[in-house]
């Protein structure tokens, strides 16, 4: 059995990375299936993914947690923002996701 050393929040495309030093022949279905995933939903490289992280964190008030569930889904619209933190059980204020849009926006001009 696997030993469990740390546990940490990572992006898809941190995992898409992670899986792309392995080849696919030599995965199990799991690591299969994950890899495709990745691969459909990944939307940013792993460096712009760790800088929206660590800008949703230090400029929007969000944990680590909260930033990597948002770079994993990238919300389009403020609509979908208030959907998807809605599950947060706090208040997210309107600036706040206006913010948060931005950003997401921004990593996907560069």
């Amino acid at each position: 059995m696997t030993k469990i050393t740390k546990k940490e929040m990572i992006t898809l495309p941190d995992v898409k990375e992670i899986l792309e030093a392995k080849k696919v022949d030599e995965m199990d279905q799991i690591q299969r299936w994950t890899y495709d995933y990745v691969n459909k939903f990944s939307k940013m490289s792993r460096k712009q993914a760790q800088k929206l992280v660590s800008e949703l964190v230090s400029q929007c008030g969000l944990t680590e947690e909260e930033a990597v569930e948002v770079v994993n889904i990238l919300p389009s619209s403020l609509e979908e923002i208030r959907a998807f933190t809605f599950g947060w059980k706090k208040l997210i204020l309107t600036s706040t996701s206006e913010s948060i849009l931005q950003k997401i926006t921004a990593v996907h001009e560069t």
